[in-house]
């Protein structure tokens, strides 16, 4: 069983430089949105994370490597995130005394190149043509390979399940499943309505009636079930993303998120009701969906053309007939794990049974709306699974828990200046 978790933790890690160069890969004829900081003061601290500084410069080539990944959220600030993270990283294999080989890295940058079906030097060569450095690839991927090893040394035995816990997610303890009643909110968000949404969002926060809310959803939402008051049919806890979970199941009915920040928008639920019902929970392995881009954001008439298309399929396999001849960017069909899809699109495909489509989304900054369609769901532990896959699925899920909570703390105690 050691040997099985072991080679299960260590394919999770594998499947994180897996996804990054996948999105490299559609990425690659793009490039980046990330705004170059000015040249004076380039290498000047940025930021400080106690004591160990991060430079301008860092931030602008993270910003650039992050933008070419098609990294969720605002680059400049994903990048200023993950830079105080891998700040903290680094402190802590330095002091357990974890060091990574240039042989290791190298081996690291080769495989994360591989992934995306090209040999280093390629990978280095688009990266060049984007302006990023080989030494930011280098420090992603040092940081990453000692931070695997020690993430895998410290939670990995703790991360075990019980036999009892391993029969309740195979459905054989006679659990049952949760199924939640919710209502949202999704405000869409650019760099001339942010002061405004954030005093709309705090407001809506703070709403305990549910005809408030469904009024605000009514008003304010972008998503479809505005016309509904913003309110959502009875949905599996299990469907919502895997990070909306535990914020849900923290509420009590009338009860408000904070706002989520999505990718060009911010969200809210209302909790309405909550219910168990009788045997296992399924869970979802992984999702399958397509997005086609059209022209004009959520102008009147990108949403007639959305709405025609949409009148037009019957299955996700009907968009290649749509998309031929076109530019291969207007048409993006994945199969990813829950936790892999970006959180604005995991919340509409929540809503969605296969073949449903949402107009709801948009990308590059409101300029371009998106046709989701859901192509199908895997259920996670199907008939004939076997105790070591559930074991390895229930090991990943924990260790990545435990990890993002010993991170969480390691900010929290963290002296942080920003410059």
């Amino acid at each position: 069983m050691q040997q099985i978790l072991t080679q299960a933790f260590s394919v999770s890690l594998i499947r994180r430089f897996s996804r990054t160069a996948a999105a490299a890969t559609v990425a690659f004829a793009l490039t980046t949105a990330a705004t170059p900081l000015a040249a004076q003061g380039l290498f000047s601290p940025a930021v400080t994370v106690d004591g160990a500084v991060i430079t301008n410069y860092e931030l602008q080539q993270r910003a650039l490597f992050m933008g070419i990944l098609r990294t969720p959220g605002n680059p400049e600030i994903e990048a200023r995130k993950e830079l105080i993270n891998d700040r903290l990283k680094l402190a802590v294999l330095e002091e357990v005394g974890i060091t990574i080989s240039d042989e290791d890295i190298v081996a690291g940058m080769t495989e994360l190149a591989g992934r995306a079906n090209l040999s280093l030097n390629e990978f280095l060569t688009v990266l060049k043509q984007n302006g990023v450095d080989q030494e930011t690839l280098r420090d992603f991927t040092r940081v990453g390979l000692g931070w695997r090893d020690y993430v895998g040394g410290r939670f990995l035995a703790r991360a075990r399940p019980t036999e009892a816990e391993i029969d309740r997610a195979m459905g054989q303890a006679g659990s049952g499943g949760v199924q939640v009643l919710l209502s949202e909110l999704i405000v869409p968000l650019n760099a001339q309505n942010a002061a405004q949404v954030e005093d709309l969002t705090k407001q809506v926060a703070q709403l305990r009636s549910f005809d408030a809310f469904s009024s605000a959803a009514t008003q304010y939402s972008a998503a479809d079930s505005r016309n509904n008051g913003g309110r959502l049919p009875w949905m599996n806890l299990t469907k919502l993303p895997p990070q909306l979970q535990g914020v849900v199941l923290a509420l009590k009915p009338g009860e408000v998120t904070e706002p989520l920040p999505l990718q060009g928008a911010v969200a809210l639920f209302q909790m309405r009701d909550l219910r168990e019902v009788t045997g296992s929970s399924l869970k979802i392995a992984a999702i399958e969906y397509a997005s086609y881009f059209i022209p004009g954001g959520r102008s009147p008439e990108a949403l007639a053309q959305g709405r025609k298309i949409a009148d037009s399929l019957d299955s996700c396999d009907d968009l290649y007939g749509l998309a031929k001849d076109q530019d291969a960017s207007l048409l993006d069909r994945k199969t990813l794990q829950p936790s892999e899809i970006p959180k604005d699109i995991a919340i509409e495909l929540a809503k969605l049974d296969p073949n449903e489509i949402s107009l709801t989304l948009t990308r590059n900054q409101d300029q371009t709306l998106m046709l989701l369609m859901l192509c199908g769901r895997t259920a996670e532990l199907g008939e004939g699974e076997s105790r070591e896959t559930v074991a390895n699925a229930l090991t990943q899920q924990r260790v990545q828990s435990l990890e993002s909570s010993f991170l969480q703390q390691l900010r929290a105690d963290a002296l942080i200046v920003e410059k």
